[in-house]
C-alpha cells in the first residue's frame, strides 16, 4: 500500500492548565513551559494559542504592550521544547463564554460584523498582533478566531457582511504577516443550518486552506453512539464536505478540533475514539493536520462552564496523561514510524445539494439526514467521495 508523502501535523489547542485563559491576566512563564513539555512529550509538533481580545485591546486605541509580550514568550516557550505555533487573534468564543470589550458593549453595542467603527478597530487589531507574532520563526498559522460564527446572532449579520468582514480582516492579516497561512474558522453551523449567515463557501473559499471543527454533540452521537461509525467518521465526513465544496481539489483541509465530550463519548471509550477517529482521517489525503481540544482540562474550581467542557484535556490539571492522550501518542508514533497509508476511493456520492450555490438546503447533508446515513454506510467499505451536484 502506497504510503502519503506528507505527514500531517499533530498538536493540541493550548488551554492553561493553570487558571484556564484567566491565567492571561496573571501571567506565569514557567506554568506555561510546564505544560509545553506535556504536549511535548507525546510527540506532538505544534499549538493553537489563544490571546484573549478584550485583554489585549481593552479600549479601541489600545494595544497593551504587556498583553502581547505574554503571547510573544508563549511563542518562545513553545520554540524551546520544539513545537511551532498557530495563533488565533478573536477571542471573541471560548469553551461556552465569549470575551468581548466594552467598547462594543452597553451603549456602546454594535454588530462585530456590520459596524464599521467596530470593524475599523479589529483591523488594528489584527494588524498590530499579527505583525508582532509574525516575527517568531516558529509561527506558521494565524486564525481570525476562534469560531467566530459563534458570536451572531449576538452580533448581527448576514452572509454578505460576514463574507465582507472575513475578506477584510484576511487581507490586513495577510499584509501583516505574509510569510504565514491566513485562516478563518467557523463551527459546523455553517454547514448543516439552513438559516446560518456564515456559509460553506466562505470556509472553502477564505484564507490560505480550509479548517474544520468536529464535534460530535452536534447530534452525531446520537446516530448511533459513542464508537458507532456515524460518529468515528464525523471528522472524515466534514473534510469530504469541504472537499466538494471547495474549487479548488487541491485545496488542503485541516482539522483544528476535535475531542472527547462527555457524556456523547463515556470516559472508558475516549481512547478507542481517539484512535479509531484518527486513524480514520489519516487516511484522507486532503488532511493537513489534526489538533486536540484541548491540551489540558479545565480546572473544577472554576465555576460554570458546561460540564462537558472541564474534562476534554489530553492532560489533567496537575499533569497526568490521560488515556485519548496516550492513544494520540501511540498513532503519532507509528505514524513517524511507518507513514500513513492510503486507501482508495471506494465509492462516489453525489450531495442532494450544491453548498455553494443553495446553502439553505445545508440541512440535507446535517448529521442523521438521509444523505449523511447513506455515507456512513458506504463508508463501511472503504474512504467515499463527495461531488456537488
Amino acid at each position: 500500500m502506497a504510503l502519503q508523502t506528507v505527514t500531517p501535523r499533530f498538536g493540541a489547542n493550548y488551554v492553561p492548565s493553570a487558571g484556564w485563559f484567566y491565567s492571561w491576566l496573571d501571567y506565569d512563564p514557567a506554568a506555561v513551559r510546564r505544560d509545553f513539555a506535556d504536549l511535548a512529550g507525546m510527540g506532538l509538533d505544534h499549538v493553537r494559542v489563544f490571546g484573549v481580545w478584550p485583554w489585549i485591546q481593552p479600549n479601541r486605541a489600545i494595544l497593551r504592550e504587556r498583553a502581547i509580550a505574554d503571547l510573544l514568550d508563549t511563542i518562545d516557550a513553545a520554540a524551546e521544547h520544539g513545537l511551532t505555533v498557530a495563533v488565533d487573534l478573536l477571542q471573541g468564543h471560548l469553551s461556552s463564554f465569549d470575551f468581548l470589550p466594552s467598547w462594543v458593549l452597553t451603549w456602546h453595542r454594535a454588530s462585530l460584523f456590520e459596524d464599521p467603527t467596530v470593524r475599523d478597530g479589529l483591523a488594528t487589531y489584527v494588524d498590530t498582533v499579527a505583525r508582532a507574532v509574525a516575527t517568531k520563526p516558529n509561527v506558521f498559522a494565524i486564525t481570525l478566531g476562534n469560531e467566530v460564527n459563534n458570536l451572531w446572532p449576538d452580533s448581527p449579520t448576514t452572509p454578505e457582511a460576514s463574507t465582507a468582514w472575513a475578506q477584510e480582516l484576511l487581507t490586513t492579516l495577510k499584509k501583516a504577516a505574509p510569510d504565514v497561512l491566513a485562516l478563518h474558522s467557523v463551527f459546523d453551523d455553517a454547514w448543516y443550518k439552513a438559516d446560518h449567515p456564515f456559509h460553506p463557501v466562505d470556509a472553502v473559499d477564505l484564507g490560505d486552506l480550509t479548517t474544520v471543527h468536529s464535534w460530535v454533540f452536534n447530534g452525531v452521537s446520537r446516530v448511533d453512539g459513542p464508537l458507532g461509525p456515524a460518529t468515528l467518521t464525523h471528522a472524515d465526513y466534514l473534510i469530504e464536505l469541504a472537499k466538494a465544496t471547495s474549487l479548488d481539489p487541491a485545496r488542503p483541509v485541516w482539522l483544528q478540533e476535535i475531542g472527547v465530550p462527555g457524556p456523547d463519548i463515556p470516559v472508558d471509550l475516549q481512547a478507542e475514539f481517539a484512535r479509531r477517529t484518527v486513524g480514520t482521517v489519516l487516511t484522507n489525503p486532503a488532511l493537513y493536520g489534526v489538533t486536540w481540544w484541548s491540551s489540558h482540562d479545565i480546572d473544577r474550581k472554576l465555576l460554570d462552564f458546561p460540564d462537558r467542557e472541564y474534562d476534554l484535556g489530553l492532560f489533567t490539571v496537575d499533569h497526568q496523561r490521560k488515556p485519548a492522550a496516550q492513544a494520540l501518542a501511540d498513532v503519532i508514533a507509528d505514524v513517524r514510524a511507518n507513514g500513513v497509508p492510503q486507501q482508495p476511493s471506494t465509492a462516489t456520492l453525489t450531495a442532494p445539494i450544491n453548498l455553494r450555490t443553495n446553502p439553505s438546503g445545508r440541512p440535507e447533508v446535517a448529521p442523521g439526514s438521509a444523505f449523511h446515513r447513506q455515507w456512513v454506510e458506504a463508508r463501511a467499505e472503504g474512504p467515499v467521495r463527495i461531488v456537488q451536484p
